[in-house]
């Protein structure tokens, strides 16, 4: 594929971001137009008068990703005061699982910067602004710091707030109120009262017209008919709880709070260091607990390694690794069951992928990405040796490319170089199935007549959608895969 710019306009928070991505420059650099003009002069009058109109532009957080919900600002490339040309780099936002250099579509001076490096802000918020003019510096200045007093706003709000619990003193006055439907049920009106509150004060002969309701509105429960009878409520699971019951009947709100309080707040354990997610770590413990959603199964199949093995070590010195083997070998089993490659995202439907991308997990520092082999069972060896080098590259210096991690239609998930026997791994979001591979080691076989032979092989664990892959579906898949690893020639094709 030749190297050749591209440029691809996204519907985002506010303006529209283009994207502008060149397979040559790892760098990548999003466009970002920078809008909301706030004019001087408004109305009919200010026309007439010759206002001078300030072009005050904010800068974005821009979305890099679909999922991307808030940006974390990495560094700013440029200060507050230096003037900025069209197209020219102003600042790296670290999205979900990469970073990203932003540029401008205007000419003009970062007069301020909202969000300083380290912070993060929602998607849409604006994180600097943009003068045109050195004049118009001081305004956009006093526009920031109105910007950043509005939000501190509420935090100075908020200690106010504990006074205020002075106020909340009044609210036991509501529970006078409540007293109302005392004169109502003396009065002539009607009594309002559960079924069961009605039989138990007949049963017990106790006149339900001078009981005092506890329930909405005032009506009458049968607790109320128990203590108008002076029976003591009955609590099989725990004699304290009785105790305890009667004195939140009046300030329950603050007893549901007091009960809510310690499991919100643990005690913290000593020598411990709080650690918050990267922006990364976020990412993948989201889509973590999406899968937690998909109902899947889990099939494990040996697979002899001896002829892997071999080719592995032939074909090592020009720089094939095992993982791009393994990767060759699912793809090639996938093109025969495209069952096992198809996804399911919506619950409703699935879609049987064109593509077979063999999405590999890696680990980085800081979390966990998944680099994705594009048209994987139609390249060859040497070929996507390449390609793995240069996503590694990337992943490692965060700057793939959105389609680079995000188009996968399979994984594959190798931890055999640490000698890990078999493990289970989380399907992704949006995926059929994952591949999870163990570590080759010799192992003791018995042939057809009889006869002991050493043999080295792999536990290979797959966990599948169960929505719309099946156990024959898997096991099919996992025999040919076994096949092409057993007799690789087929890989070097």
């Amino acid at each position: 594929m030749a190297a050749s710019s591209s440029t691809t306009s996204v519907a985002g928070a506010g303006p529209l971001l283009s994207f502008s991505s060149s397979l040559s420059s790892p760098s990548r650099r999003l466009l970002l137009p920078l809008v909301r003009r706030s004019s001087g002069g408004a109305g009919r009058r200010a026309a007439r008068i010759p206002a001078i109109s300030a072009k005050i532009r904010e800068i974005f957080m821009p979305a890099l990703s679909s999922t991307m919900t808030e940006g974390k600002i990495v560094s700013w490339v440029k200060s507050e005061g230096d003037r900025l040309s069209k197209g020219e780099s102003v600042v790296v936002v670290e999205s979900d699982k990469a970073d990203m250099d932003v540029e401008t579509f205007y000419d003009g001076i970062l007069a301020a910067i909202v969000v300083p490096a380290g912070e993060s802000a929602p998607v849409g918020a604006p994180i600097g602004l943009l003068a045109e003019t050195e004049d118009e510096v001081p305004l956009a200045k006093a526009q920031a710091q109105s910007q950043s007093q509005s939000q501190p706003a509420p935090v100075t709000q908020s200690p106010p707030s504990p006074p205020s619990v002075a106020a909340p003193s009044p609210p036991p006055q509501p529970p006078a109120p409540v007293a109302t439907p005392v004169a109502v049920s003396e009065g002539p009106r009607k009594i309002v009262a559960t079924p069961f509150a009605k039989k138990l004060a007949k049963q017990h002969k106790v006149d339900i017209g001078t009981v005092v309701g506890t329930g909405p509105y005032g009506r009458i429960t049968p607790s109320d008919i128990e203590a108008a009878a002076g029976i003591q409520p009955k609590v099989p699971v725990s004699s304290p709880s009785p105790a305890v019951t009667p004195v939140p009947q009046s300030p329950s709100p603050s007893a549901d709070a007091s009960a809510k309080a310690p499991a919100a707040a643990l005690p913290p354990i000593p020598g411990s260091t709080v650690v918050p997610f990267t922006t990364l770590q976020a990412a993948v413990s989201k889509n973590m607990v999406e899968s937690l959603s998909v109902p899947t199964f889990r099939v494990g199949y040996p697979v002899t390694t001896d002829a892997l093995d071999a080719l592995y070590e032939k074909v090592k010195p020009k720089g094939v690794t095992m993982t791009v083997l393994l990767a060759k070998a699912a793809a090639m089993a996938l093109a025969k069951h495209p069952v096992v490659n198809a996804s399911c995202k919506d619950g409703k439907s699935f879609t049987y992928n064109e593509s077979i991308n063999i999405a590999v997990a890696v680990a980085i520092d800081g979390g966990l990405i998944t680099p994705v082999l594009q048209d994987a069972d139609k390249l060859d060896i040497y070929l996507l040796s390449q390609r793995w080098k240069d996503l590694l590259k990337k992943s490692r210096a965060k700057q793939l490319q959105p389609n680079e991690y995000s188009s996968g239609t399979f994984t594959v998930s190798n931890l055999g170089m640490f000698g890990v026997d078999r493990f289970d791994a989380i399907l992704p979001p949006g995926q059929g199935a994952i591949m999870a591979v163990g570590a080759s080691k010799p192992t003791v076989v018995a042939d057809a007549d009889g006869f002991f032979s050493v043999k080295s092989k792999m536990l290979v664990n797959v966990t599948a959608d169960h929505r719309i892959i099946y156990g024959a579906d898997l096991a099919a898949f996992l025999q040919t895969f076994a096949k092409i690893v057993e007799d690789p020639e087929s890989l070097t094709l």
